[in-house]
C-alpha cells in the first residue's frame, strides 16, 4: 500500500541501542542548526582517528536513527573530528585480541556465528539509513577515510573532501572482506571495474583522484573551507521543496532495482502527484521571481490520493 513521504525511514527497525544513545554527546556529536533543517553528526574520537569502535558504531547508529525520525530535518551531514573522517575498523584492537579458543585458562561457551552475523547486520543498518532515509545525506570528508568508514561515506548521497585526504577500502590488507555496504555502493559510484580495483588491491587514493572518478563532488583546500561549502550546499538543499526532494531521492534509489517499465510507472506517479502538491506553485513562483521560497504554508499532511510509493 502507498505510504506517506514523511513515514519512510522514520522508525528504525534495528541498529540503534540504549548504549548507542548514551554515546550521543560523547563519542558521537549531534547538532541541529538554528533553522531545525540541517543536522551535523560528528564522529568524535579523534585520538583513535574516529575508528569504528563499539561506542562510535552504536553512537552513529543512534544519531542516524534520531535524524531519520525528525520530520523537520532536510539534510544530514556526517563528518569527523580531528584529522580523520573515519579510519574504519579498530585494527589495533583486533590485532591485540587473542584468537578464539586459544590461550584461555577456562572454557567459555562459544558465541554462535549467526550471532556475530546479525550483530554486524544490525550495526550496518547505519549505512541503510544513510542511503534510504528521506533526508539528503552528505559526507564531509575531513581526512582519512578507510574501510567501513569509506563504506559510510559511499552510503551518503553526496561527498565533499578536503585536499590531501586519503581513501582506501583497506579490508583485504587485514584479512577481511568488507562490510557496511561498500561493495554495493562503490560500484554504483565509480563503476564496477574501478570498484573491483579498489577492493582487490586496497591501494590508497587521494581526494583529487576520487573527484576525478566522480566519487567526490568537490575538493576543498582546508577543513574550514570544506565545512563552509558543505553547509552552503546543505542550506541550498534545505531551501528546496521538501516532498519533491524526498521523491527525487526515492526515484534515484529505486532505479537500482527497477526495470525501465517499472521505473517509468513509479516516476510518473511521483511526478504527477508532485504537480498536485501545494509545494509546486510555491517553488515555481519563487523560481520565476528569483526569490527564496517559503514552504511553511504547504502542509505536510496529504490526502490519501496524493500519497506515492515513496
Amino acid at each position: 500500500s502507498a505510504m506517506a513521504d514523511d513515514e519512510v525511514g522514520s522508525d528504525p527497525e534495528c541498529g540503534a541501542s540504549a548504549y548507542g544513545f548514551e554515546q550521543i554527546g560523547k563519542s558521537v556529536l549531534y547538532e541541529v542548526d538554528s533553522t531545525g533543517r540541517i543536522c551535523t553528526i560528528t564522529l568524535n574520537t579523534p585520538e583513535k582517528m574516529n575508528s569504528m569502535t563499539p561506542d562510535v558504531i552504536q553512537g552513529c547508529c543512534a544519531a542516524l536513527a534520531q535524524a531519520a525520525s525528525d520530520p523537520e530535518l532536510r539534510v544530514v551531514i556526517l563528518t569527523g573530528a580531528g584529522k580523520a573522517f573515519c579510519a574504519g575498523g579498530d585494527v589495533k584492537g583486533m590485532a591485540g585480541s587473542k584468537p578464539r579458543g586459544r590461550s584461555q585458562k577456562r572454557k567459555r561457551r562459544p558465541v554462535p556465528m549467526d550471532a556475530h552475523v546479525w550483530r554486524l547486520r544490525a550495526d550496518s543498518y547505519s549505512s541503510e539509513l544513510l542511503r534510504n532515509m528521506n533526508k539528503i545525506t552528505i559526507a564531509a570528508i575531513n581526512g582519512a577515510c578507510a574501510g567501513a568508514g569509506f563504506s559510510w561515506a559511499c552510503a551518503c548521497d553526496l561527498r565533499y573532501a578536503v585536499a590531501g585526504a586519503k581513501f582506501t577500502t583497506a579490508f583485504v590488507n587485514v584479512g577481511l572482506t568488507g562490510d557496511f555496504g561498500g561493495s554495493w555502493t562503490l560500484p554504483r559510484i565509480v563503476g564496477p571495474g574501478k570498484a573491483r580495483e579498489m577492493y582487490l588491491l586496497s591501494s590508497v587514493y587521494t581526494s583529487e583522484e576520487m573527484e576525478r572518478w566522480g566519487a567526490v563532488s568537490q575538493v576543498l583546500p582546508d577543513n574550514a573551507a570544506l565545512m563552509a561549502h558543505v553547509v552552503e550546499v546543505a542550506n541550498k538543499l534545505a531551501d528546496r521543496a521538501p516532498v519533491a526532494l524526498q521523491r527525487v531521492k526515492a526515484n534515484l534509489n529505486d532505479a537500482d532495482t527497477n526495470t525501465l517499465g517499472e521505473h517509468l510507472a513509479v516516476e510518473s506517479e511521483r511526478h504527477a502527484k508532485a504537480v498536485a502538491n501545494p509545494e509546486m506553485p510555491i517553488a515555481a513562483a519563487a523560481f520565476v521571481t528569483k526569490q527564496k521560497p517559503d514552504f511553511s504554508s504547504a502542509s505536510m499532511e496529504r490526502k490519501p490520493w496524493m500519497l506515492s510509493k515513496l
